[in-house]
């Protein structure tokens, strides 16, 4: 477990050069109204421009009006990190759906390995990733679709990239949203071929309340 913060502490983060000048310029016009001597001055722009983050900036102009303080000072908000999902971990409960001439399906609360293959000949496969969790958390899904279908439906919170061909078939992304792999959220891969054929990747509709309308 790491000891890092969730949220990095915004008085850490470094600052620019126009920051620096934007406090320089921020002190000289303090000097000329008289709010500070021109040694003091001297002693506070040799701090601003040694300093590298907005929490050493910050005590710089602290006695100085909080209303006429450089932009430089308004320490922007950092944002939270990915929050971590509990699907990654445990061991994988199935590598391989195989439908011939039949139909065969993943769905519920099941756990993916490292590697599954999906194989459809003249059947169909259905994968459905909603409830699933996953033994790592990079996935790589192969799927081939002969004659066959393969369909595999991805919830909002798993990153996906989908590389598979289609010859005389279609293999589908209908996701549209490829996403890099992001910290703490599990990574699907999904790769293979239809071949007179179709593999289709879809995100799972979240369900919404029913309401009569009158």
């Amino acid at each position: 477990m790491s000891d890092l913060p969730a949220v990095p502490d915004p008085r850490d983060m470094r600052v620019s050069n126009d920051d620096r000048e934007r406090v320089a310029q921020f002190l000289h016009n303090s000097m000329a109204e008289g709010r500070i001597t021109v040694t003091e001055l001297e002693e506070r722009l040799d701090k601003v421009y040694s300093a590298k983050t907005y929490g050493e900036l910050e005590p710089i102009t602290r006695d100085l009006p909080a209303g006429q303080q450089p932009t430089a000072l308004q320490v922007p908000t950092a944002q939270p990190l990915p929050a971590p999902t509990n699907r990654i971990g445990g061991r994988g409960t199935s590598s391989t759906a195989i439908a011939v001439m039949s139909g065969a399906e993943r769905k519920g609360v099941w756990t993916l390995p490292p590697t599954f293959n999906a194989v459809a000949f003249m059947g169909g496969v259905e994968l459905d990733l909603t409830g699933a969790r996953f033994e790592d958390a990079e996935t790589t899904i192969q799927a081939f679709a002969m004659m066959g279908a393969v369909e595999i439906y991805v919830p909002e919170d798993v990153t996906v990239q989908v590389n598979g061909s289609g010859f005389m078939g279609a293999f589908e992304n209908q996701v549209h949203d490829q996403m890099d792999p992001r910290p703490g959220m599990p990574h699907v891969k999904i790769t293979g071929l239809a071949f007179w054929g179709a593999v289709e990747v879809k995100r799972r509709k979240k369900k919404k309340n029913k309401q009569i309308e009158e």
